[in-house]
Parts: C-alpha cells; structure tokens; sequence
C-alpha cells in the first residue's frame, strides 16, 4: 500500500474523513479468504473536477458528477464538456454539492441529487432531450431540509423494479443528536423507495413497507442508518448493498436480498455496525451488517461499490468491490445468501475513493475525489 500526502484543502471541503470508515476486520473473523483475487489493473480514463458520483448512460456511456454542479459524459473519446450546469445553485460546503445522478431505466429522464444553497437535499428530473437533460422540463421530485451541512447521503439509484431508491443520512453532527437514525416520522436516516413517474411530484408504490403506518413516513424502504452514502444494487441477482458511513469506530456494509420486502432496521444509532454506540440497546429487529471492519489502519470511511458482472475479468464476477476514502485499497467480498464467504483485495489503490460508477456493459470505474475517472481492467 502507499501511503499518500492528501490535500488539506481537499480533506477540509469533502469532509469525508471525519464522517467514514473502513479497514480490515470483518463481522466475521471465521470468513474463509475465498477464491484467489483476480488479477487486475487500473486504467484511468479521465480526469474530472472533484468527480462524486457516475452512472450508465446511453450507448454505454458513463455520465459523470463534479460536485461543484456540472455533469460530463464520458466515451470512447473521453470526457466531455458539461451537459448540465447548477453550479450556482449548490455550494461545496460541508460534505454539500451535487451528490448522485441517476437515469430511469428507459433512460428518458435523467435525476441529480444535491444540496441546494441553504443545504435542503433535494432531487431534480429532467427530460432527456437529443442526449441532453431538457432544462426546460426541470422539475423538483423531492426535497428534504438538512439540520447540519453533512452526512447528506444523496446517492439515488433505480432498482430492479423500476423505483427510484434515494439515500439521505441522519442529519448530521456527530452521534445521531435528533434520534434520527431510528425515527420513522423523518426521511433523515433511511434509504427512501418513490415513483417519481407515478404522480405529482412522485407516487409511493403500494408494497412500501410503512405504507399503512400512520405514524410512519411512507417513503421509507429501510432505516437505521447513519450516512448511507453509496449503495447498489447487484444487476445480476437485483441484491442491495449499502455502505453505511460510521461514527467513529466501525464502517459496515449493509445487505438485503431481491426478495426483501423492504422495512430493514440497521441500527443506527443504537448500534455501529454490531457494537452498541455508546449506552445504547440493539433493537429487537436490527438487521446486522453482512460485514464491518475497525479503523485499526489507515482507513477511516467506506466507499460502496458494486457486485462485478462485467465480461472482461470473468475471476471478479460475482465479486463486491468496494473501497475506503482514506487508504484507496479496493477491497472486496463474496456473499452467498447474506453471508461473507470470503473477503480480500484486488492489490490496487485508486486514491481517494469517493465513489464507483457501473457501465451498461458491466465495467466498473472508480473516482477519487482529487479527479482521476479509472476504469477496472485485466491485468
């Protein structure tokens, strides 16, 4: 591993270090090491403005978030000029900025994620129109406000059922002040499931699992989380997995199956990962994490990535890559039925990892906040 000298400047705009965490210990010291790692190697591709989040384009392209606001499209020729521009209506404060971009499945409508000048997460649509979102059908699906400027979340995917899944965190400060993590009358703290197709601005599918709670938002789809600031889901088996940001102790990944029904409590902020945080008690339904790790190294804030499915390294499909925004090792996982069978690393380091982005065709890129766009290959 090589120890890097970070930026100062960096470190103190992101705000990342003092927020994530990851490192070697499993939640299961007894998982075997598993099949030998494939053998791979980092090409970067591009490089970006503070690159924070990536998602599958058309025409296997690879869409790109600048956290400052503008979004370029990435191709076979490189990266290209920005394709939308709101960077006078975010500010980099705090852990704030343009957080997450999705496309709907048809890729028709295009949705970015991001705090706007007073902090508020809000999520915006777009036509897309001649491969470029429309400004002139720009329209706000949701907005939540932030009582602090970080542990925003802000990452939103489609799920396999066509959904849109968002994730926002606890609301911030340190040690979940408001409850937050565990209150089911607020969005702070949880992943949200939307249509936004199916009404103004959006319609809660039926089979959420709070819908019939009255004391409960309907947008929830799972809670107890502190700072879910990257989840996936596996395209091959529909899985979701979550890297949950923690306190300052233990970061975890967080798992559920295609099958679930959703309405997961993982503990925050009773627990960090499967420890007690602080004084407090492990909830009757806390769903533990399918892996944890302490900051006993270098590392200090899990990064989330996503199951490999690609064709290019056939030894890395199936495989959870994931990583760690201080130590840059891409780490990775084999889960069989919500269990670890086997964990380890790839043997790169890709910088500060912020985040990954997953091509159409099953290539993984990995972004590192100082602004490389590198693509895993075969060695």
């Amino acid at each position: 591993m090589t120890l890097r000298t970070r930026s100062t400047a960096i470190i103190g705009s992101i705000c990342l270090v003092a927020s994530f965490a990851v490192a070697t210990a499993s939640a299961d010291e007894s998982a075997a090491p598993g099949p030998a790692a494939a053998e791979v190697a980092l090409t970067e591709v591009a490089t970006a403005q503070n690159p924070t989040a990536g998602t599958a384009g058309p025409d296997d392209t690879v869409w790109i978030a600048e956290r400052a606001g503008t979004v370029r499209v990435l191709d076979d020729s490189g990266l290209g000029e920005p394709v939308l521009d709101i960077s006078d209506e975010t500010t980099v404060d705090g852990e704030r900025g343009l957080l997450g971009i999705a496309f709907d499945p048809d890729h028709t409508h295009f949705y970015i994620s991001f705090t706007d000048l007073e902090g508020t997460s809000t999520v915006d649509e777009f036509a897309v129109q001649d491969g470029k979102p429309d400004p002139d059908s720009r329209r706000t699906v949701l907005t939540q406000t932030q009582p602090y400027e970080n542990h925003n979340g802000g990452d939103i995917k489609f799920g396999p059922d066509g959904y849109l899944y968002i994730g926002l965190g606890d609301g911030g400060a340190g040690g979940d002040p408001h409850g937050n993590g565990q209150k089911l009358d607020t969005l702070l703290g949880k992943i949200l499931r939307i249509d936004p197709a199916g009404g103004d601005p959006y319609a809660i599918p039926s089979d959420n699992p709070f819908v019939d709670d009255p004391e409960a938002k309907d947008e929830i789809w799972a809670y107890g989380l502190r700072n879910p600031w990257r989840f996936s889901f596996d395209s091959g088996t529909g899985d979701l997995l979550i890297g949950d940001v923690g306190q300052n102790a233990w970061e975890e990944i967080d798992w559920a199956p295609a099958s679930s029904k959703g309405g997961e409590n993982y503990g925050w902020s009773q627990m960090e990962g499967t420890h007690p945080f602080e004084e407090g008690t492990e909830p009757e339904n806390h769903v533990p994490p399918v892996h944890e790790y302490d900051r006993s190294g270098l590392a200090c804030s899990v990064t989330g990535g996503y199951v490999y499915r690609g064709e290019a390294i056939p030894d890395l499909v199936g495989t959870y890559v994931y990583s760690d925004y201080c130590d840059g090792t891409l780490r990775t996982l084999q889960i069989e039925n919500g269990e670890v069978t086997g964990e380890g690393d790839l043997g790169v380091e890709g910088g500060e990892v912020v985040s990954f982005a997953e091509s159409s065709s099953g290539d993984l890129y990995v972004l590192a906040i100082g602004g490389a766009v590198s693509r895993i290959d075969p060695a």
